[in-house]
C-alpha cells in the first residue's frame, strides 16, 4: 500500500463481522455490544442465523483465538476511550475509521466532538447503511484525507478540531498493513498539531517475532503455530492487503519518545483474556491465545 493510513472495504467488513458475531452472546456472556455491525456485513442474515456459539466455533477451527482477540482488542479501546472522556478529553479522532461506531454505541459526554477519518467511498457506504437517526450524531465530524496532497492536522484544524483541547486518538489494525513511514509521519504530526495540551494516541501493531519466531506469538502448545502463521498473512494477501510491517517493542517505544509520546501501556489478548473473558466463564486455555498483536497507548503532558 502507499502511504495512507486507509484500508480496502474488505478488511473493515472482517472486523465488523466478529462484532456482530459477539452482539449475538448473551447479555450477560458478551464482551461488547455493537447494534450496528449487523448492518456492514455481507450475509449477515446467515451470521444471525448460526448464531454467536457455533460462529466461534467455526473461528475456532480455522485460528483459535482469533475472535477473542479482535473482540479483546475492541473492548480495550472502548474503555480506553470512554475512560480517557470521562477524564477530560473533549475530542476523538479515529485514524481510518472504516466501519466503527464507537461515536454512537459508547456513552460519550455530550461534549466531546468526534473526526471520523477515512477514505470518501468507505464513509459514504457507512452513512448510507446507519439509521437516519443516530446517538451522538450531531457530534461527529467525516473527514477525508488524501495524504499525497493533504495534510492531516490542516484538515483537522479546518473541520473545527481545536489543537488547545485534550485529545484523543485511534489507529487500530491498521499498522501492519501500511508502510512504517506512513505510521511515522502519522504519529509526528498529531504530535506537532497537540503539542499545546495532553493528548493520548492508541495504536494496535504486530510483533516482528512472527516473522523470525511465529510460535512466540502464540500461548504455549498452540496447535500449528507456525502454519496458522502462514494462513493468516496468506489470506490477507491474497484479499489485497498483505502484511507489510512488523515491529519490535523497542521501535515503537523510540517512534513514540522522538515525538514526546511517552507509553503507558503495551498489551496483548493473554493480558486481556483474564481481564475480560474470564469473569464471563470464556476464558482461553493458553492453547488458543493469540498474541501477535499489541495494543499500546501512549501519552504526552500538558505543555500550557
Amino acid at each position: 500500500m502507499s502511504n495512507s493510513i486507509f484500508l480496502k472495504d474488505g478488511t473493515a467488513q472482517g472486523v465488523a463481522k466478529q462484532r456482530l458475531i459477539e452482539t449475538l452472546a448473551t447479555s450477560n456472556e458478551r464482551i461488547i455490544n455493537d447494534p450496528y455491525a449487523e448492518r456492514f456485513v455481507k450475509g449477515a442474515g446467515i451470521v444471525k442465523l448460526m448464531g454467536h456459539k457455533l460462529n466461534v466455533w467455526l473461528t475456532q477451527k480455522l485460528v483459535p483465538g482469533f475472535h477473542e482477540h479482535l473482540i479483546s482488542r475492541t473492548r480495550f479501546i472502548d474503555n480506553l476511550v470512554e475512560t480517557s472522556s470521562s477524564n477530560g478529553v473533549e475530542q476523538y479522532v479515529i485514524l481510518g475509521a472504516g466501519y466503527d461506531s464507537r461515536a454512537h454505541r459508547l456513552e460519550l459526554p455530550p461534549s466531546v466532538r468526534i473526526f471520523e477519518v477515512d477514505q470518501p467511498e468507505v464513509q459514504a457506504r457507512k452513512r448510507s447503511k446507519l439509521p437516519s437517526k443516530l446517538a451522538n450524531s450531531k457530534n461527529v465530524t467525516y473527514l477525508t484525507v488524501d495524504f499525497t496532497h493533504q495534510s492531516l492536522a490542516k484538515q483537522l484544524i479546518e473541520s473545527g478540531f481545536d489543537d488547545s483541547k485534550p485529545s484523543i486518538f485511534t489507529l487500530e489494525g491498521v499498522s501492519q498493513y501500511i508502510t512504517k513511514e506512513a505510521v511515522k509521519s502519522t504519529i509526528k504530526e498529531i504530535a506537532m498539531l497537540t503539542q499545546k495540551v495532553s493528548s493520548i494516541f492508541f495504536i494496535s501493531y504486530v510483533d516482528e517475532l512472527l516473522n523470525k519466531n511465529p510460535e512466540a506469538c502464540f500461548g504455549k502448545d498452540y496447535p500449528r503455530a507456525a502454519k496458522r502463521a502462514k494462513l493468516i498473512t496468506n489470506l490477507s494477501a491474497k484479499a489485497g492487503e498483505p502484511w507489510i510491517s512488523f515491529y519490535s517493542s523497542d521501535e515503537i517505544k523510540s517512534l513514540f519518545s522522538q515525538n514526546g509520546y511517552s507509553i503507558k501501556k503495551n498489551v496483548t489478548f493473554n493480558d486481556l483474556n483474564s481481564l475480560y473473558f474470564a469473569p464471563v466463564g470464556r476464558a482461553l486455555p493458553q492453547n488458543q491465545i493469540f498474541n501477535l498483536e499489541h495494543f499500546v497507548v501512549a501519552e504526552t503532558q500538558d505543555h500550557s
